[in-house]
Formats: C-alpha cells, sequence, structure tokens
C-alpha cells in the first residue's frame, strides 16, 4: 500500500500514515524497515496494514518511496 507520513512524534516513536486509501494508519518507529527510527512528515511511503497489539490495524514494514 502506498501513503504519506502525516504526523511523528520522535520522542515517543508514534506516528500515523494516510493511505491512498484516505485511512490513517498508526505505526511505531521500530515499524521503519530500514532501522533508522525516525521518518519526516511528509515523505512518502510504501507499507503494509497488519492487525495491531490494541486490536485495531496499524501500518508495518514501512519504506520510503
Amino acid at each position: 500500500m502506498d501513503g504519506t507520513v502525516v504526523a511523528f512524534d520522535s520522542k515517543r516513536g508514534l506516528g500515523q500514515i494516510r493511505g491512498d486509501d484516505d485511512r490513517a494508519y498508526p505505526f511505531h518507529c521500530t515499524k521503519i524497515a530500514d532501522g533508522t527510527r525516525e521518518i519526516p512528515v511528509g515523505v512518502p511511503v510504501e507499507f503494509r496494514i497488519a492487525p495491531g497489539p490494541l486490536g485495531r490495524w496499524e501500518a508495518v514494514e514501512i519504506r520510503r518511496r
């Protein structure tokens, strides 16, 4: 799936991606595929979705496009 990072809090390691389906998917910095732990707002990304620990869909395997 493709999308754009719309929020990222580097202190907490939490962010949000707006998918091309116009849905918002939360993510944790450990789900960034290159291991950098940070990603700027506005960056286009590829990702897949998976069920998270709280029972909601989350972005995983996040890669810059």
